[in-house]
């Protein structure tokens, strides 16, 4: 009997650790737009509501990082292939865009809308972290869908370079 009562609570104690370490994903509105015709108050919205809901500042929008995220997922799109680099690199493509300044790349596919895909990233440590990273303090996000309807995803996060060279 102690050994289930032990074990019983090492499973609770797991599971109540387990629960800390997760990230706070609020109830993110569905929206009329396509993947494809967001507009940026929509995409700000989502992705400001997911950055409080976790205790991280909001980030502004940027057109620059919106341009390369675009050109990141039509490209994605077109060869039908989720990768960070199709033969341009991330760096090529912000700086192409205009923006120079540090920067943190989210990719998705399959996900029908943005919720969807920001749950996708919520749910992964890297991408989450990227998401999440109170380094960043802008962003851009583009969606591009192949002939046979699959979404590609790109979010972009940019941020002063000095602010990464500062001590954690």
């Amino acid at each position: 009997m102690a050994s289930l009562i032990r074990r019983s609570l090492l499973v609770l104690g797991a599971a109540g650790l387990l629960s800390a370490c997760s990230a706070i994903i609020p109830v993110l509105p569905k929206s009329a737009s396509t993947p494809e015709t967001l507009s940026d108050a929509e995409i700000l919205s989502a992705i400001n509501a997911v950055r409080k809901a976790n205790g991280a500042p909001p980030w502004t929008y940027n057109v620059q990082l919106e341009n390369a995220a675009r050109s990141q997922a039509r490209l994605m799109a077109r060869k039908d292939t989720l990768s960070h680099d199709l033969g341009v690199t991330l760096r090529e493509r912000v700086t192409a865009a205009g923006y120079i300044g540090a920067v943190g790349e989210n990719l998705a596919k399959g996900y029908k809308d943005l919720p969807s895909a920001i749950q996708g990233w919520m749910n992964s440590t890297g991408h989450r972290s990227t998401l999440l990273n109170s380094k960043f303090t802008e962003f851009g996000l583009a969606a591009a869908r192949t002939s046979s309807g699959k979404v590609y995803w790109s979010m972009i996060a940019g941020g002063s370079f000095t602010i990464w060279l500062r001590p954690a």
